[in-house]
């Protein structure tokens, strides 16, 4: 029952880790304006994303535009384009995986040893999934923070810390979570398999005792005769 429990854990996690990773691959706050210096449009908001950059002006309208070229785009958001689609990729491969590790899944067949190789590797793939998120998220991060205190940069151009970043963050912990509680589950399955096959029951090693103490052999039988 404790692990059953712990395996639907482990799937919620994996399921909130998979949405997170497409909601903060197609988010637009990745960069927000700084409201710094002469910078102090403060009706006037700007969203830079993987895909399009918005406008919102004074939390009434708002105005997006995909990017025209991925060459346009800076060296961190172009590899974290790139790296967030392969993590959505896979985390939805690592929770149907996880799907059909199930012990109620059927469609698998009620092998537990198939079923926890099965957790296992969704397990693997769930945490491989929270590092590449936890990849573009901190590399993007690292370089807003290091433009934002270069006094070289304009005022205009610098940037802080959008929404996406600390949901992928969180995503990246979760994601990481639900991976670890799969390989944990998968490793006291095989564990307690091969306690259960390798030592026998006290019940069953003296019924074969007396078995073969009662039955005598074809040996002693010729030798009566």
């Amino acid at each position: 029952m404790a692990t059953y429990a712990l395996q639907i854990a482990g799937l919620v996690l994996g399921g909130v880790g998979m949405v997170g990773t497409v909601a903060v691959t197609v988010m637009p706050q990745w960069r927000v304006s700084a409201f710094i210096g002469s910078n102090i449009v403060v009706f006037e908001n700007l969203w830079e994303g993987l895909w399009m950059n918005c406008i919102r002006h004074a939390n009434i309208r708002m105005q997006c535009k995909i990017y025209d070229s991925l060459l346009a785009l800076s060296p961190d958001l172009q590899a974290s384009r790139g790296l967030m689609c392969a993590a959505s990729v896979l985390s939805f491969l690592a929770f149907m995986m996880a799907v059909l590790g199930m012990k109620c899944t059927r469609c698998t067949g009620d092998d537990e040893k198939v079923k926890g190789y099965i957790l296992l590797t969704a397990g693997v793939v769930f945490i491989i999934t929270g590092l590449v998120v936890l990849i573009p998220v901190s590399w993007v991060a690292n370089s807003i923070i290091r433009d934002f205190y270069n006094p070289i940069v304009d005022m205009a151009q610098k940037r802080e810390l959008g929404e996406a970043l600390y949901i992928g963050w969180t995503t990246a912990l979760v994601l990481i979570a639900g991976g670890a509680l799969f390989c944990c589950v998968s490793c006291c399955n095989e564990k307690s398999s091969s306690y259960r096959y390798s030592i026998p029951s006290h019940r069953t090693t003296q019924k074969s005792y007396h078995m073969e103490k009662k039955s005598p052999s074809v040996y002693s039988k010729s030798q009566y005769v």
